[in-house]
């Protein structure tokens, strides 16, 4: 964290320094323009904002993705995620930072490393901004099918402020070539950029692996739209390298310094005590020795004694396996009370504030899990990948929970607990696709924009869905969010060609990789 404090100390000194300098050679030059940052500060921005903040895991992240996958469930109204209800500050708040933080960087970013006369920064560089480009743009495409892409952050570069939405086959055709040529740009040194990349420091060889397991993340996801090209993709991530072991997890180290590293999803955790665990999570997670490390009962039971003073739990009854219960999807208080008779959801497991839930908690770009996860498909799917299923899916499974201590020595499961799982819960390859896709679902929790895309290429695991009174998906589960509202009024002619060519602006129209 020094270090990151040092950066932005730096960058802020330099912009002093140029603002105070009142030196000849400067009358010749235009009074309006910026001059550059060094890059290394701005890859530190742009990674943190690549995180997102409050504002955008809250709503894209949690309120929405968490709960129509199932994950969260909450009996408030601001949750509508929950009850399939249109909330347009919400849905639109990912395209709205998405596009007003991150690709604003991003994009600014790889222009000044594109476009420098001088030769001084390499290809490798360039590379590992076009790796981080992609994944910011992937979540975007993913939640809202069809958005701006090829125009898109160009308002400062290009003076474009009314960016064309791009069909999302174009999107990923060229996101997969962005990664073939980003990851043939990178060695095995230390990259020029150094401290400042804080998701894996400087390590041209862990963005590599990196920028391949995402290419075979992308890759699966034609698999319903085209499944020769998915294959084709995967065997090309596969063929050029991906992720070994938990050593090249894709993360984000944060930490309790105000304003500069904060965990968004810690941070809505600590604004709102709304949310409990799906029963349809904890069901999946009994006998899973990760239950008490993702959720705990909350502390105070919602009851009095007869002073009227709370009655608080201990923690051994908060982290106690055999009381936790989970909360139904799609109800309010009035039907928590008619389904259970209670109207008391403090009896009920949330996200484990005793553990996962904290401002310094890590947050995941990409798991060395979810890679095994997937190669465990493809050799089911194609037999590639070593051609061994239960080899990847044990080692997936091995992985997901010991990755689980990034959190803290209360988050290590002990070797015994995991093998005794594995041993309890065998792969099955009649029912491999299920099982594999339902661990990569379990080890996405927190990250459920991505567990929301995997669900909707898959189908697993089999989620019931909610009929909740004017729902706005007629009782299914929405298939993708709306975009951003203010983009009627603000990129009117734009926002209607895409609607036009994708279909209405509502929770149930199918992006183009998830066909029926």
């Amino acid at each position: 964290m020094k270090k990151i404090l040092k950066i932005f100390l730096t960058a802020i000194t330099v912009l002093t320094i140029t603002n105070c300098d009142n030196g000849f050679e400067e009358l010749n030059q235009d009074p309006n323009s910026a001059l550059q940052l060094d890059p290394g500060p701005k890859l530190t921005n742009t990674l943190l904002r690549t995180a997102g903040d409050r504002f955008e895991n809250w709503r894209g992240n949690l309120i929405y993705s968490s709960t129509m996958i199932q994950h969260m469930s909450a009996t408030g109204g601001v949750w509508a995620g929950d009850k399939y209800l249109y909330n347009a500050q919400w849905s639109g708040a990912w395209f709205e930072r998405g596009y007003g933080d991150m690709v604003k960087a991003v994009e600014d970013l790889l222009s000044q490393l594109q476009t420098n006369a001088d030769g001084e920064f390499s290809e490798e560089m360039v590379s590992i901004v076009r790796i981080l480009r992609v994944f910011i743009y992937h979540k975007i495409t993913d939640l809202y099918g069809d958005v701006p892409y090829s125009e898109a952050g160009k308002g400062f570069i290009s003076g474009i402020f009314r960016p064309k939405y791009d069909p999302q086959s174009e999107i990923y055709a060229d996101m997969l070539n962005e990664l073939a040529e980003a990851t043939a740009g990178l060695g095995t040194g230390a990259s020029q950029l150094g401290s400042a990349d804080i998701l894996y420091q400087g390590s041209q060889e862990k963005w590599k692996r990196f920028g391949y397991s995402l290419m075979l993340r992308l890759g699966l996801r034609l698999i319903k739209v085209d499944p020769a090209a998915s294959q084709q993709w995967a065997q090309r991530a596969i063929d050029g390298g991906v992720m070994q072991s938990n050593d090249d997890i894709a993360y984000i180290e944060h930490t309790l310094v105000d304003g500069l590293n904060r965990n968004g999803n810690g941070q809505v955790f600590s604004a709102d005590g709304d949310s409990r665990l799906s029963d349809t999570f904890v069901n999946i997670l009994n006998g899973d020795p990760r239950l008490t490390i993702y959720g705990s009962l909350p502390e105070d039971t919602g009851e009095t004694d007869a002073d009227g003073n709370a009655i608080l739990r201990t923690e051994a009854e908060r982290m106690d396996p055999t009381m936790q219960r989970g909360l139904p999807n799609g109800l309010n208080a009035d039907g928590l009370l008619a389904l259970t008779g209670e109207t008391n959801d403090q009896a009920y497991t949330e996200a484990n504030r005793l553990i996962i839930t904290g401002e310094d908690a890590p947050y995941f770009f990409q798991t060395y899990a979810e890679v095994e996860f997937m190669l465990a498909e493809a050799a089911l799917r194609w037999g590639i990948a070593g051609g061994d299923p239960a080899t990847h899916y044990n080692n997936g499974v091995t992985a997901a929970m010991k990755f689980l201590a990034l959190y803290g020595e209360n988050a290590i499961i002990p070797d015994s607990d995991i093998a005794d799982y594995l041993t309890t819960n065998p792969y099955n390859p009649a029912i491999g696709l299920e099982q594999i896709n339902t661990q990569y679902w379990v080890c996405t929790f927190l990250n459920d924009i991505e567990s929301y895309a995997n669900w909707r290429r898959t189908g697993f695991p089999v989620l019931t869905p909610v009929n909740f009174p004017g729902n706005e998906s007629n009782g299914q589960i929405p298939r993708r969010l709306r975009y951003f509202e203010r983009e009627q009024t603000a990129n009117p002619q734009n926002y209607q060609e895409a609607i036009t060519r994708q279909g209405p602006d509502q929770f149930t129209t199918r992006i183009w990789w998830d066909v029926e």
